[in-house]
């Protein structure tokens, strides 16, 4: 099996654009949730969402496809066009027939469908898009990155919840590993800000209602946690064969060394209380990059800032890291920016290749009062490390796990 470099990060996020970006982002330690303004949002216990402002898709698309792909499509291939600029990958370092995308994401285009269902209902069918058969569809963020880059490879989406972005990064390693392909763009995108498709997780109260104080809302580890913030943004990651990427004298940020899936088979909202599948997908993961979980130098955790989720992600983290859980760094970074749903796993997944790649930890956001039922070692702020392995976590409804092991190179 070969290994995989990561060469290049595109990032699309409420914290900040391109890979220097976001992680300017993660060391300003400011959470960027605030107040809905995209919709009346006064109808729902929760008010508040992580926007992506100054995103300007003309800014990254040319004029007639900024205008023809839906937010969830155009997050999605700019952060791979970003993704290709940061890894200097030329069209003659990624054939089309040896390169492939792979995007995770849990809703897809559902919020655009719901916007052109609304100028059904009020217009008739001449008022609906008539992109909408293409837009809605789980795969259309990969379609639409093949299309725009050229890219004959394998394209594949999944929506595998909150896990879909790992997930992608995931099958990615694979099929690089394998042979498949030489190059692969691999991430997360989520455009879930629309009334209906926001007030679908309002309704069934898993969302903060510290609407009164959003900056402090996502506050993941918090022993006064009460729920995740939604969000919207995007990650793709470049993944190469090693010798590729040093035969064309790429930088290499980082090496993907291992992925692991479970599902709880439990409930679709509910994680496991035991943790049990989640510990044997980070275990998986271990085992796939050969890595015992004394090597693990740091966990970037799912850290949804929920109670339920967290106790169960603690109580993984302890089964499959054994002795070493309660000492290694453990850091939540989504009170920055958030819970993108099926984008957090790739945002999270780029947040921790940079944390190896400049030797600084990212902090947890808002984490004023650990709890100290986790038995974790959790970061406030940020601080340098020589942190060489490190593990990211990634858990979505349905009881979908994911976990991903990344090396400094």
């Amino acid at each position: 099996m070969r290994r995989v470099a990561v060469t290049g990060i595109g990032a699309v996020t409420p914290v900040g654009l391109g890979a220097d970006g976001l992680w300017a982002g993660v060391l300003a330690n400011r959470s960027a949730v605030r107040e809905i303004d995209r919709f009346d949002a006064s109808p729902f216990p929760s008010r508040i969402a992580a926007h992506v402002d100054g995103f300007v898709p003309a800014d990254h698309l040319d004029a007639k496809r900024a205008r023809r792909l839906d937010r969830f499509s155009q997050l999605s291939v700019a952060a791979a066009r970003m993704a290709v600029e940061h890894a200097g990958l030329s069209e003659r370092d990624r054939p089309a027939e040896r390169t492939g995308v792979w995007i995770g994401s849990a809703l897809g285009g559902v919020a655009f469908g719901e916007e052109q269902h609304a100028n059904y209902v009020s217009g008739g069918v001449r008022a609906v898009s008539p992109t909408l058969a293409t837009a809605v569809f789980g795969g259309a963020g990969a379609s639409n990155v093949s299309i725009d880059l050229g890219i004959r490879g394998p394209a594949i989406g999944n929506a595998n919840s909150c896990a879909s972005g790992a997930t992608a990064i995931g099958q990615a390693l694979g099929a690089v590993r394998s042979g498949t392909v030489d190059v692969a763009l691999a991430g997360g995108a989520e455009a879930p800000l629309a009334p209906l498709t926001f007030g679908a997780f309002a309704m069934i109260r898993v969302l903060s209602r510290r609407n009164d104080d959003p900056a402090h809302a996502s506050r993941p580890f918090d022993v006064d946690r009460d729920g995740f913030v939604m969000a919207e943004g995007a990650a793709v990651l470049v993944l190469e064969a090693w010798e590729h990427a040093e035969a064309r004298g790429a930088h290499i940020l980082g090496e993907m060394a291992g992925f692991g899936a479970s599902a709880d088979a439990y409930h679709l909202t509910a994680p496991l209380p035991g943790g049990q599948a989640a510990a044997a997908a980070v275990s998986a993961a271990l085992a796939d990059a050969g890595v015992a979980p004394g090597e693990i130098d740091y966990v970037n955790a799912h850290a949804s800032s929920t109670p339920l989720n967290e106790a169960a992600e603690a109580r993984a983290l302890h089964r499959a890291l054994g002795t070493h859980a309660g000492s290694i760094p453990v850091s939540g970074t989504k009170g920055l920016y958030g819970h993108a749903l099926g984008a957090s796993g790739a945002i999270e997944a780029a947040i921790t290749v940079l944390a190896l790649c400049h030797g600084r930890l990212p902090g947890t956001c808002n984490l004023e009062r650990p709890d100290p039922e986790l038995e974790l070692n959790l970061l406030r702020r940020d601080e340098p490390s020589e942190a060489r392995t490190a593990l990211s976590t990634s858990f979505g409804f349905g009881g979908m796990n994911a976990a991903l092991v990344i090396r400094r190179p």
